[in-house]
């Protein structure tokens, strides 16, 4: 789950802006050369409020532009994310946004937001920052890459109005048109640091087996092992997916793939402050069945789009797929995803809890199996109202 906000500032500690010389070259700090191991805040710290640049990121810039200035701005859990000032032909500045990440890792993530982006943007050009390049730094160690885009100040700490999101996002849905017809991507796109697999597939239920069997896969690599977790996992997987997910039809027709972010949360998402009008960022993209976008209201991240109006005022443009009555089962299946993918990036989170009494609710109804627990409403959030602070450095605490 990434989180970074495009056009706000945080708190004021990583302002310093990097001068340019008279030839217009930064003088900017190293980059630790092992950055690729070391946390964001950790690779913060030793650039001492300085934003790195190269001269493939100045080269990324539209056509006549030169870089003026480079800043941190805002915050994330997984890049290090600054805003550029460069000026154009006119001689007026212009701002961008611009994220780096280190490593195979770093690459998979931004060349998936990149792509993700040029989608959505080629679908609904206002509802994402316009994309305007990936790349790579020059400079050998260590392996930066960069995603640029265009820089939006927006408001992100208040909630969007439910229809005129909802109208939107239900719009981004139907108006997307998969390339093959296939549920997939093109390239790798992340959820966080955690890349999903996305290969191509004509069967939204393999698909979705195949995605949710990869982040329990690396969530048990994260968090250890967990029998009857490992169990209810199995039974999800071959039982209760073709179950739920072989025969939905949308209108008496097989579902489309449509395009969706991928990682949707009011964190990922802000109001465009020129127009008023919602905007989405941080996407980590896949055609899927459109109900997947909702999964992640159900998880304890969440706090926004749990409300009910936000989920009913999407199902009035687009509606629940046939069977109406198994909607919700199948958002207690999607939130899977999102949950599980939560507690492989922050091991020892609640949600890892979430999840098992998920499956095991799933289970007991579509599929019963021996050997695990009896769901529990009691600690079922979706029930308690039960929330986090997404990535609270310390355990986090049900509040």
């Amino acid at each position: 789950m990434e989180s970074k906000f495009n056009g706000v500032p945080d708190d004021g500690n990583e302002e310093q802006a990097i001068a340019l010389g008279a030839a217009g070259q930064a003088v900017t700090p190293s980059l630790p050369a092992q950055a690729a191991e070391m946390t964001i805040k950790q690779i913060v710290a030793h650039l001492n409020g300085a934003f790195p640049v190269d001269d493939a990121l100045r080269e990324a810039l539209p056509a006549g532009r030169t870089l003026v200035s480079a800043e941190h701005s805002a915050k994330s859990a997984w890049t290090i994310t600054g805003k550029l000032t460069a000026r154009n032909a006119e001689g007026s500045d212009e701002q961008y946004f611009v994220k780096l990440a280190f490593g195979e890792t770093g690459r998979t993530m931004l060349l998936g937001e990149f792509e993700s982006s040029k989608v959505i943007h080629g679908v609904m050009p206002d509802f994402v920052p316009t994309p305007l390049g990936f790349g790579k730094f020059r400079a050998a160690e260590p392996p930066t890459y960069f995603y640029l885009s265009e820089y939006v100040d927006m408001d992100v700490t208040t909630p969007p109005d439910p229809i005129e999101f909802a109208s939107r996002l239900a719009r981004l849905h139907a108006a997307s048109q998969s390339p093959n017809g296939k549920f997939g991507f093109h390239v790798a796109t992340c959820d966080g640091d955690r890349a999903h697999l996305v290969d191509w597939e004509d069967s939204w239920a393999v698909f979705y087996r195949k995605l949710f069997l990869r982040v329990c896969e690396l969530d048990i690599k994260r968090n250890g092992p967990w029998p009857e977790y490992e169990r209810a996992i199995q039974q999800v997987a071959w039982k209760v997916i073709p179950r739920l997910l072989d025969n939905i039809r949308q209108g008496g027709s097989p579902i489309k793939p449509c395009i969706i972010h991928g990682d949707l949360w009011e964190g990922n998402m802000g109001i465009r402050k020129q127009t008023g009008r919602s905007i989405l960022f941080d996407a980590g993209s896949f055609y899927a069945h459109n109900e997947m976008e909702l999964g992640a209201w159900r998880c304890e991240y969440t706090s926004v789009f749990r409300a009910d109006e936000y989920v009913q005022a999407y199902l009035q443009h687009y509606p629940a797929a046939e069977p109406a009555d198994e909607f919700d089962d199948r958002n207690r299946l999607y939130s899977l995803k999102g949950a599980i993918n939560y507690s492989a990036g922050h091991p020892g989170s609640e949600l890892r809890k979430t999840a098992y009494n998920n499956m095991c609710y799933l289970c007991e109804k579509y599929a019963p199996l021996e050997g695990i627990a009896a769901y529990d409403p009691s600690i079922d959030p979706a029930l308690t109202g039960a929330r986090i602070v997404p990535h609270q450095d310390t355990a986090e605490d049900l509040i």
